[in-house]
């Protein structure tokens, strides 16, 4: 299931379309000798009772569960049975129906899908999908009952993006040992799984599973095979590790959709990617989401943002939108430019629903990339260019209701909110000192109000355009260092879009002071800090 069709078939198709235009010009009908049509795949989704992945004569097909080739989706019979077209290089899924489970492996990753590659990949800089040989007579999938509550959590990494085993290290010892046990219903990685050596994939893997709860991965520009020449073949490694780039599933009452937006082409003699989806795929997403009911939640799970990133192949970009505008209930999230921002998209943004979507540019497991001066463990503090400590969200759904979390890798849960401000300040001086908030998770529309002690509450002003001054003090420190960092050096701060400021206002007598900051989300959510300062 690639995003275009291989050239061996492109060059058939395109033949195909020559022919039936000089049939319909000469009045005659050709006969295509020596050209394959595609196969049909049949299988039933079954209940395994057994749990031995394979059916047996007592076990019956379900009815109704979602099938698909990567672009049409079928529903299964009254039996179970399903049938739809193949190539030889399509991978079959089952969209997984709420209530049940797929095959899930010994390193927690789902696998509700037969990849079909009769002659395997081409050989490429990293190893792809092994000749799987003929079509097999039935392609069955085995689903088992899991019970799914309306109310459930899913933790979301962005980047983790390591480029070597100290990095994978890095992670485990950053993210996973703190999410070991945790009481999610799965997780997903958007994207940038690695960062280039997809050799590192297994390790990768293996570091993740210790959380102990089923992982799907989306895939981003750093997890493709750069030797290809074209997007087709550009993610078959990808599909050998972890099967579609795009797929579907149900949890409970709310609709996943993991979309592939990255183009892998040629631009004279330079590869580069760009953002956009094949028709394929945009095709699979709206045949997909006419099975889904309108009162569900949909969410979809991309590696580049919809708004500030790479640019879009930009009528792709208008079909994905117009798909997802059809959606009374609809969220998005990404990853990709390592900072954490709600984006409320309008019609600015391209999108014409009748209300904003709330689009997620989800934190960085990497941070910037794992630079910075390493800490007492010897991990970079890797802090995003907007003043976001490195970490991981956690989704909260209940029915179409949802709300997220951030969390700082090794730190607080409380600690949503980092205010600065001097140490200390003159009290004659005191009402004019300027501090700043920068509150990590706030939502656009939010309210941020700051007080003194136990004083009055004052609303503080958006910044516009400011950097996060921790992060601009940091990489200040590594300008004064010169050019020979014992550690891999900070990018350029960015304008920080969730920055808050405000001055102390009156302080009436000397001493320790406590300033409070409370930032009250458009949903409701409250996050709040502290910081002291020292009036002399």
């Amino acid at each position: 299931m690639h995003r275009t069709l291989h050239s061996p078939l492109r060059r058939y198709l395109t033949s195909f379309s020559s022919l039936l235009l000089i049939s319909a010009c000469c009045g005659q009908d050709f006969l295509l000798a020596g050209h394959k049509q595609p196969d049909k795949a049949t299988g039933i989704v079954f209940l395994d009772s057994n749990q031995n992945g394979t059916r047996d004569a007592d076990e019956p097909g379900i009815p109704g569960v979602k099938v698909s080739n990567g672009r049409e989706v079928v529903a299964c019979d009254q039996h179970g049975h399903y049938e739809l077209p193949v190539d030889d290089d399509t991978i079959l899924f089952v969209i997984k129906p709420s209530g049940y489970r797929t095959v899930i492996d010994a390193l927690n990753i789902p696998r509700g899908y037969y990849i079909h590659k009769p002659a395997g990949s081409p050989k490429l800089d990293f190893p792809g999908v092994a000749p799987t040989g003929p079509l097999p007579a039935s392609v069955d999938f085995p689903l088992y009952h899991s019970p799914e509550p309306a109310a459930f959590d899913v933790i979301f990494f962005g980047d983790p993006q390591p480029r070597n085993q100290q990095e994978v290290d890095f992670i485990a010892h950053d993210v996973v040992e703190e999410l070991v046990g945790a009481k999610a219903a799965f997780g997903v990685t958007l994207g940038d799984i690695l960062f280039d050596d997809l050799t590192l994939f297994d390790n990768f893997n293996r570091a993740l599973s210790h959380i102990g709860v089923p992982w799907y991965n989306v895939i981003g520009n750093h997890d493709i095979n750069y030797a290809s020449e074209n997007d087709e073949l550009s993610d078959e490694t990808y599909e050998r590790v972890y099967g579609p780039p795009y797929f579907s599933f149900d949890y409970g009452p709310v609709h996943f959709i993991a979309v592939d937006d990255i183009h892998w082409m040629r631009d004279g003699q330079k590869k580069l990617y760009r953002t956009g989806l094949s028709e394929e795929q945009l095709t699979f997403i709206e045949n997909d989401l006419k099975h889904v009911p309108q009162d569900r939640l949909v969410v979809a799970m991309m590696h580049i943002p919809l708004v500030k990133s790479t640019p879009w192949i930009e009528p792709r970009r208008e079909r994905l939108l117009r798909i997802l505008e059809t959606r009374e209930h609809c969220i998005s999230l990404a990853g990709h430019t390592h900072h954490h921002e709600h984006v409320l998209m309008n019609n600015n943004d391209g999108w014409k629903g009748s209300r904003p979507h709330h689009h997620i540019i989800n934190v960085t497991v990497c941070g910037a990339w794992w630079s910075g001066k390493p800490d007492e463990q010897g991990i970079p503090h890797s802090m995003c260019a907007d003043g976001t400590p490195n970490g991981y969200t956690i989704m909260h759904f209940d029915g179409q209701k949802y709300l997220l979390d951030y969390k700082a890798a090794r730190r607080d849960q409380r600690e949503q909110i980092r205010i600065t401000a001097p140490e200390s300040a003159p009290l004659a001086e005191a009402a004019n000192v300027e501090f700043r908030a920068n509150a990590f998770n706030a939502i656009p529309g939010a309210l941020v109000q700051f007080r003194l002690n136990d004083g009055p509450w004052h609303t503080m002003t958006k910044t516009e355009n400011e950097p996060d001054p921790v992060f601009q003090q940091l990489v200040n420190e590594e300008k004064q260092l010169g050019d020979q960092l014992p550690w891999r050096k900070l990018p350029a701060p960015m304008a920080c879009p969730h920055l808050w400021k405000a001055s102390l206002g009156t302080v009436s007598t000397p001493g320790n002071h406590l300033i409070q900051v409370k930032v009250t989300n458009p949903n409701g959510q409250i996050l709040e800090g502290h910081r002291t300062i020292r009036v002399e």
